[in-house]
């Protein structure tokens, strides 16, 4: 496989995508229009970022990227992945609780887990099986674009009689053809050692890259990749969640707190509830966390303060600027995909612009995972045709940003906005009238002690300032010298280990020597 350089990639991708789409077209499709759902195609001729995620897999090898595409494409067609949804997947697949979405990884990865001793091999069912593992990954993909997944193998108790080596290259061949890019890491825990064998056959599947992501790790060792608030007690973890079904598990999304705080009244908190309820039957993900939050949204109040230019300019100050944008049908989302924070003062606002892309108003809300940790303002409100609004996200006191969080828009097209109210708007909408998009959250390392201490030439700081200086330089130099020293002695014992070597090697010479020479006859 011929290699290109990343940036060399990056250079020519747009001429990468292009080629790959042509040679596609004129290579696989002429052949049969019927062996690809049309919807696929559709999809690959206008989504780039689909395009990239096969050439980025097969490092912009054009050729690979191809074969890649048509065994994907084909599969889905076969599978009737576009199709598939919760009505079509026996409902006995997702009572048992053997394969689901729940909770994140330290780097914010969702995890989908697989409790090995649940499945029990059986053909009948194997084709069924594989589509409700396909019917999970497409729910995911549709929901977070573009973030990858750790998968978990809880072999917890599980033996011989749980291994199905077809359906494990099944799963496998989901994530090295099928879902290009959506591997994070791939963790074994608890592996019984009778399985030792199995798991050689199962590597010998997986191409370079896959191996790279292979993790085998004790109950203990697992720790070092998932936090214990999303480990079951028997790895050690406090998390409370224990499947079941209906529902689909999903993520708490809830009403983030104003800046004033939220008001509740008893007739108000009704109204909360079934806002609450209606985001999470509508959401895609998957966690339970804890009961939603009895909080309300302060409609007019916020759309008073929103339509205030000056307060808008004073409320957006600091906060960071979004890069990208994400192309909805109702409204344009900027950033696309993250909210990026950092540790310092200056770093705990981000800023949210929402573009009116229709001819009516939208009616948006936000929500979140941690209601307790972020204010945003407006957290609902309406949008004007062809205008824009600046929603700044900042983290609350002394809270910190995590990779796990994750912020929901809903947005709703207004057909009639003059007399609306929205609380009655966001409970008489249709569900399939609302769009909806997720952002998680990027911590930024924090650079600012390093820049800090040669932002100031000597002139201008003070002789504390100058002092911390001179210490922190010692403190460099101390660490070079000790540095310094430990790699000598690293280069003295690799001498010595030299030495060794050769002794040895000559002392099995001398050996080999003394037994020919005893063994020859006098």
């Amino acid at each position: 496989m011929a290699e290109v350089e990343p940036h060399e990639g990056a250079q020519d991708l747009e001429k990468k995508i292009e080629e790959t789409r042509q040679r596609f077209n004129n290579e696989l499709l002429q052949d049969s229009t019927e062996k690809y759902d049309h919807r696929d195609v559709e999809r690959l001729q206008t989504d780039d970022s689909l395009v990239e995620g096969y050439l980025t897999w097969r490092f912009y090898n054009v050729d690979d990227a191809l074969k890649m595409i048509d065994e994907s494409l084909h599969w889905r067609k076969e599978f009737s992945v576009n199709d598939i949804n919760e009505s079509t997947i026996p409902r006995w697949m997702f009572e048992t609780g053997a394969v689901y979405l729940h909770g994140y990884d330290k780097e914010g990865n969702k995890l989908f887990w697989f409790k090995v001793k649940l499945h029990v091999k059986d053909a009948k069912t194997t084709i069924d099986k594989k589509k409700y593992v396909a019917f999970w990954l497409e729910r995911y993909a549709k929901k977070e674009p573009g973030m990858p997944l750790t998968v978990v193998f809880d072999m917890t108790d599980s033996g011989l009689s749980n291994v199905d080596m077809d359906f494990v290259k099944y799963i496998i061949n989901c994530f090295k053809v099928y879902y290009p890019k959506f591997l994070s890491k791939m963790i074994i825990v608890d592996m019984p050692w009778i399985l030792n064998a199995a798991w050689k056959i199962v590597k010998s599947w997986l191409g370079p890259e896959a191996i790279s992501k292979l993790r085998f790790a004790s109950k203990s060792e697992v720790h070092t990749y998932i936090g214990p608030e999303y480990l079951p007690p028997h790895m050690g973890g406090t998390d409370p969640f224990k499947y079941s079904y209906p529902p689909l598990p999903d993520d708490d999304f809830q009403t983030p707190i104003c800046d004033n705080g939220p008001i509740v009244s008893d007739d108000e908190s009704k109204e909360g509830d079934m806002d609450v309820k209606d985001a999470l039957e509508s959401s895609f993900n998957s966690e339970v966390v804890v009961k939603p939050k009895k909080v309300n949204f302060v409609e007019q109040s916020l759309r008073s303060e929103d339509n205030d230019k000056g307060d808008t300019s004073a409320r957006t100050k600091g906060a960071r600027k979004p890069l990208t944008t994400f192309k909805g049908s109702l409204l344009d989302v900027s950033p696309a995909e993250e909210l990026s924070f950092g540790s310092g003062e200056t770093e705990k606002k981000s800023l949210i612009i929402l573009n009116n892309v229709v001819k009516n108003q939208v009616a948006f809300k936000v929500r979140t995972t941690a209601p307790d940790k972020y204010r945003v303002k407006p957290s609902s409100s309406c949008c004007e045709p062809g205008a824009s609004v600046d929603i700044v996200v900042s983290l609350h006191g002394g809270s910190q940003a995590s990779p796990q969080d994750r912020f929901l828009i809903m947005a709703a097209e207004m057909e009639n906005a003059g007399s609306q109210d929205l609380s009655q708007f966001w409970k008489e909408v249709p569900k399939n009238k609302v769009m909806e998009h997720r952002l998680r959250c990027h911590v930024l390392e924090s650079v600012k002690p390093a820049i800090k201490l040669f932002k100031d030439s000597p002139m201008e700081t003070g002789a504390s300032e100058q002092q911390e200086l001179n210490t922190a330089l010692m403190r460099v130099t101390a660490c070079s010298s000790r540095l310094e020293q430990k790699l000598n002695a690293c280069l003295w014992l690799q001498k010595v280990l030299i030495v060794l070597v050769v002794v040895l090697v000559m002392l099995n010479l001398l050996c080999f020597y003394l037994l020919g020479t005893a063994q020859r006859p006098s």
